[in-house]
């Protein structure tokens, strides 16, 4: 089962599919449909139901079971978003009890293609999902918190027990809502550049800034805003991330892409 904990419980199915904020006509796309718990319920509600699923034997089985579905044998590492939003011509609404393994791989797919996606409910570990929602100066502040508070909404909703899941996982999980449109747009600012600044600068994130970002600086404080140079990555709000790319962008020298 490719690492994956299959929801079994209606009742948390309902109360997932409830959390998703998508109209009647909206088209859906359930990320690792498995054994169809949350596909069912989403055929309940919704006009669109397309079913993403890696495991063959899975995707004959949820074929059979939710016959309202559009089950695709599909690596969602593969999926073209802009084809898929193009079939209806609006934005999707993405749902996903999210394998463990996945979980990163996903969340950067989704962020990269915002631009398809209106809006995201994934079921995680906890662990992850407090660190979505993390506040500067805090341990769990890192790389995923600047960039989803930056490019999208992310709202924790409410922690998953381990028994309501087969086989039952070792730890906790939490369903986070993340809203792609109706997030403030950084001005001028390209996702991949700011990834690259806040990668850079989280590698190293007990450094200060003017080191941990000296392959764009060349150690002259360039792009700086104040004391900037001195303080660290944890310590940087996300705003004033957006602010530290669009300085390095117009001052710094450029740096191929890693």
């Amino acid at each position: 089962s490719l690492g994956q904990n299959f929801l079994q419980d209606p009742n948390m199915a309902e109360k997932i599919v409830g959390t998703l904020g998508a109209p009647s006509d909206a088209h859906v796309v359930e990320i690792g449909a498995g054994t169809g718990v949350l596909t069912e319920r989403l055929t309940e509600r919704y006009d669109r139901v397309t079913a993403l699923e890696i495991d063959e034997r899975a995707v004959e089985v949820l074929r059979e079971r939710v016959p309202g579905a559009d089950v695709r044998a599909e690596d969602v590492r593969n999926t073209d978003w802009a084809a898929l939003a193009a079939e209806t011509g609006v934005p999707l609404y993405v749902i996903s009890n999210t394998p463990y393994y996945l979980t990163s791989p996903i969340l950067f797919a989704l962020l990269e293609q915002r631009a398809h996606i209106a809006e995201a409910v994934l079921t995680m570990q906890y662990e992850v999902a407090e660190r979505l929602v993390a506040e500067p100066s805090t341990k769990a502040y890192g790389i995923p918190s600047v960039l989803l508070q930056l490019f999208a909404e992310p709202d924790l909703r409410f922690k998953v027990p381990p028994q309501v899941f087969s086989p039952q996982p070792d730890v906790t999980s939490a369903v986070v809502r993340l809203r792609f449109e109706a997030a403030a747009k950084p001005d001028g600012l390209r996702f991949g550049d700011v990834r690259r600044y806040v990668r850079a600068a989280f590698n190293q994130r007990r450094k200060m800034l003017r080191n941990s970002l000296s392959a764009w600086t060349k150690e002259q404080e360039v792009g700086f805003p104040e004391d900037w140079g001195r303080r660290r990555a944890e310590a940087l709000a996300p705003q004033e991330f957006a602010t530290l790319a669009r300085h390095l962008n117009a001052h710094a020298d450029p740096v191929p892409e890693q």
